[in-house]
Order: structure tokens, then sequence, then C-alpha cells
């Protein structure tokens, strides 16, 4: 596995990540030189002595002193902006890489990763956390310029005025640090813990909001609202202990830092007392103690913010580092056409315990032959088709597609010779054609409509109000599900591939259109392979062979006919749905 390194994203931003920290010191002199040249105006006033009149003298260098400072300030204030401008390019720029780079690992990972990391985290992964690094990067640039600077020389102008203020800083500072300590100490483990209650969060929006249809069916809102408000709830509580512990840490820093102003001031005044330090260099020395301490206490908020964004990090990582299960071959031809052939296959799902869901598979489906799969549910339908595509790798034997290993198979060519229609119809909100060319998305209007006439899906998406152009809402919502697998099937017609799979996916059509259906398949696709998953005897018995599957293992392999004549499986399927037929009929 590949390591990443983080920082390595902020080097396409090098310029704007030293120039910020460059202006913010500029920023931190000016706010440095303000104190004194403060004081310099106060001790001047001191010195003279107040009386009815201005001494002309003094008047000037007050003027000088104030337009220096008005001087320094627009100077300062002209670094901060730049250092705000510079460290904003900077973190955004390296919070958008992350982003793209974190999603671009997440489209190539096998479903097996996918399900692994589940979809709440991986949403919190993409959004929160990066932009908790984002926001890191953004205070690193600033911050940790601002405060370090502050600190050191702070101390150093403090004790320039006079060397007595080194025991108020002497007594502050460890205090200080202490409390910064124990904030480490105490709140950094609850960092990764509050990243995982978030993830929890975004998983149960995430089931209710997708899973809505079946929530309110079963008037199962209260279940689900309840289960979200306990997921909240301890996402709550694990943020409010971080909170308690810095709602004490800020209090007690700040009486250590107005502790220390006082000891100034105390200090200060008996050394003016023996005429030992002027007036306004006591002033200055109190603004310097606080700058101090106040540095002190944005590194507290450093180490905090270090503390999440390291989480947050190790978590982004995960991600990035993730190398996938399925890894791409090199063939991108083949000599063979519309083939596929299992040599005994087995498979389990990863991390699945008991039995295989697929045991010892073995047969071959012939170019432009139709094969359907039949069987009780959780026999393994589905799991073998899967195989076919490469969304999972077989555990032991070898799935061929075209003649070749689908081990050796560049993912992209294999894909790309298979239109796959899945069980659940999956839509993405845009228009109706926009949907349809997933399949194929250099593909014309003409050959769109010409494939949604096979699929059968021309006839509704002609009435709707704006035809093809028509809005289709977040995961089909604004279509039924009929309608939505005959846009499903247009999509996968369209690519004209060389094998069709279809995985129950014509469960939500009627018998006639079902029909209608295949006999435009048999005549625009003769010579394309479909293998088909399905419920229905009626989908199934005009194959050309039909596959029954029983516990992971195919134990008839036929036409209708014959399997009317050799399988006891197929027959009890047949007459239970017959029969059933039959008294609907009554």
């Amino acid at each position: 596995m590949k390591k990443v390194s983080l920082v390595s994203y902020l080097k396409k931003y090098w310029f704007f990540a030293v120039v910020s920290p460059l202006m913010m010191a500029g920023e931190v002199i000016v706010d440095l030189l303000q104190p004194r040249l403060m004081a310099d105006i106060v001790n001047k006033v001191v010195e003279t002595g107040i009386t009815g009149s201005v001494d002309p003298e003094v008047m000037t260098f007050i003027l000088i002193t104030a337009l220096k400072m008005i001087l320094l300030v627009a100077f300062g204030g002209f670094c901060g902006v730049m250092c705000c401008y510079t460290a904003s390019v900077a973190s955004q720029g390296f919070g958008s890489d992350i982003r793209v780079d974190a999603f671009n690992k997440v489209m190539s990972l096998s479903l097996e990763q996918t399900d692994r990391f589940t979809t709440g985290s991986l949403v919190t992964r993409l959004t929160n956390d990066i932009t908790t690094l984002q926001d890191f990067v953004m205070m690193i640039l600033r911050m940790f310029v601002r405060a370090p600077i502050f600190f050191i020389m702070g101390i150093v102008m403090c004790l320039s005025l006079n060397v007595n203020f080194a025991l108020v800083a002497a007594v502050a500072l460890p205090l200080v640090l202490l409390i910064v300590l124990i904030m480490v100490i105490k709140a950094v483990p609850i960092f990764t813990v509050v990243q995982e209650k978030l993830d929890r969060v975004n998983s149960v929006v995430q089931e209710s909001v997708t899973g809505a249809r079946v929530v309110k069916a079963y008037t199962r809102e209260e279940h689900e609202i309840a289960r979200f408000e306990a997921a909240n709830a301890d996402f709550r509580n694990t943020n409010l202990r971080v909170s308690y512990i810095m709602s004490a840490i800020f209090p007690a820093m700040s009486l250590v830092m107005n502790g220390a102003v006082i000891a100034i001031i105390y200090i200060g005044g008996l050394q003016v007392q023996a005429r030992a330090i002027n007036v306004g260099d006591v002033m200055a020395a109190a603004q310097y103690i606080t700058q101090v301490l106040s540095s002190v206490m944005m590194m507290s908020f450093m180490f905090q913010q270090i503390a999440r964004s390291k989480a947050c990090a190790n978590r982004v990582r995960e991600v990035l580092e993730a190398d996938p299960i399925i890894v791409s071959g090199a063939a991108k031809e083949a000599s063979e056409t519309g083939t596929v052939r299992f040599e005994d296959v087995s498979f389990r799902y990863p991390g699945a315990q008991g039995d295989n869901v697929l045991d010892h598979i073995s047969f071959e489906v012939k170019r432009g032959e139709t094969v359907a799969v039949i069987g009780a549910t959780g026999s393994g339908k589905s799991s073998l088709v899967n195989l076919i595509p490469r969304f999972y790798d077989a555990d032991s034997g070898n799935v061929f597609v075209d003649g070749v290993n689908v081990r050796d198979w560049d993912l992209h060519a294999l894909r790309s010779r298979i239109g796959f229609v899945l069980q659940k119809s999956e839509l993405f909100s845009g228009t109706v054609d926009e949907n349809i060319r997933w399949g194929k998305p250099d593909a014309d209007m003409d050959e769109i409509v010409s494939a949604a006439k096979i699929a059968q899906a021309d006839e509704f998406i002609s009435k709707m109000d704006e035809g093809y152009t028509s809005y289709v809402a977040e995961r089909g919502a604004s279509l039924s599900g009929g309608q939505k697998q005959r846009v499903a099937i247009t999509r996968a017609v369209l690519r004209h591939p060389e094998i069709i799979i279809f995985d129950d996916s014509t469960s939500a059509l009627d018998l006639s259109t079902e029909a209608k259906l295949r006999q435009a398949l048999n005549r625009e696709f003769a010579d394309t392979t479909v293998i088909m998953i399905a419920q229905r005897i009626a989908s199934v018995m005009h194959a050309d062979r039909i596959a029954v599957i029983e516990n992971g293992r195919i134990t008839a392999f036929d036409s209708h006919d014959a399997l009317m004549k050799t399988s006891a499986a197929y027959r009890d399927i047949y007459s239970s749905q017959m029969k059933n037929n039959e008294g609907g009929a009554d």
C-alpha cells in the first residue's frame, strides 16, 4: 500500500503558502511596535508635565509618532489582507485537490471496499474531514506564524522594558503551559470518537432518506426519528465532553493572563515610584504580556485543531491509500465475441460466515444465446452475474468473457462489452436523455429514441411535458418502478453491447410489455448474448436455456420443455406460479 503525504498537496500552491506567513509576520511586527510607540507618547507627555498650554515640541512629537502608527497600521492591514488572501488560495486549493483525489479513489474501489467503509463514513470523510483539514491549513499559514512570533518577541520586548517583568513571565507561562498540556491529554483522544459519531449520524440520515418509501410504507417514521435522535444525542454528548474541557480551560487561561497583567502593573508601579521605569513602559509591558499569553492561548487552540485534524487526516488517508482489490488487467481485445464461461467457480462475500454463496459452478453461454437463471431467493443468482463484469472476484475457479479470464481483462474494456441492468434501477438527478446517455455519452437523439423504443420506454417518455429533456428527480423519484426499469434498460441497450445482463430488472413490467421487449431484443439484437435473472416462469420459459440454481449450485441447465421433464425443482416453481395465476384468473 502506497503511503500518501497530505503535505504534498500544498506543493502546487507553494508560492501562496510561502507568501502567507511572510505577510503574517509583517502584520505581527506592526502589532508589536504599536505598544512601544504608544509608550513613547505617554512617556513624553508625562516627562513634560501637564500644563494649561501645549508645548509645540511635544505636540510635534505626538503628531509624528501618531503618523508613524497610522502608516504602520496601514502596512499591517495590507499584510493582513494579503495573508488572508494567499492562505485562502492555498488552503482552498489544498482541500479541493484532496477532495477530487479522494472521490476518484472511491470511484476506483471495489464494492467490497465501499461496503466496508459504509456510505455515511465516505460522505463524512469527503466533506467534514477534508473541510477540517482545509481549515487547519488556513490556520497553520496564519496562526502558526502569528502565535510563536508574538510569544518570543513579546517576551523580548517586555524584558527590554524592565528585566523584573521576567518574574511574571516565569510564573505565568508554566501555568498556561500546564493548562494546555491538560487539554491535550484530555481532549485529543475524543476527537477521533467525535468523527466516528458523525459517521453514524450521516449513515442514519442516508439510510432514512434513501429508504423513505419503506419507512412510510411501514409507518416507521417514529422508529427512524428515535434512531436518528439516539445517534445525534451520542454525537452531541461526545462533542459536549470536548466542550466541557474547553469551557474550563479558557477561563483558567484568562485568569492567569489577567493575573499576569495585574502583576505587571503592580511591579511596574513599584518601579515607577523608584523612578526605574516610566509609566508608558508599564503600560506597554502590560500589553506585551497580554500578547504573550494570548499567543499561548492561540497555540492551545492550535493544539486542539491539530488533534482534530490528525484524526481527520488518518481517516482521509485510509481512503487515499486504499488499493483497489479488483485490479485491472491488460487485455483489451479477444478472439471470441459474446461468450461467457464459468469453470468450477466458488464464491463467498468477503467477511461472510457459513457456506459459499456459489459452490463449484460450471456452465457456458454461447454468442447470441439467451440464458435465464431462476431459483429461490438467496440461491445466488445475482452473485453469479456480479462475477461477470468483475464487481467481485471468485474465491476459486475462473470466469471467462469472450474466451479471456476476467482477471486478465482491462476493466474498462471488459465492462464496455457488457450492458448491465441492475436489480435496483439507479437513476440520477438530471434529464431523461442525460440518464440514458450513461450508456453512450456521445449518442445522438435518434440513437436514444431508437433504444427507448426497443426498451418500450419511448411511449411514456414522449408523453412527458418536456419529452426526453424532462427532469428526473434524485434517484428517479419522479418515475414509477416500471418507468425507471425501462429507462435503465434503454441505457443498457444504447451501448449495443456484446452481452446484456438483466438482473431481475423486468420485475416491474407487465407480461405484455415484457413480451414486447423480448421481441424487440430478438429482432434488433439477434447476435447479442442475453443473461436474464427472473423470478417469473413466464419471463424465462422462452429462453434458449434455463439454469436452475439451488443453494449456490446449478442443479439443472436446459430448455423449458426439457426441464419440465427432468427437473423437479423447475416443475415445482412452474406449478406454483401457474397455479397462482389460475387462481388469480378465477
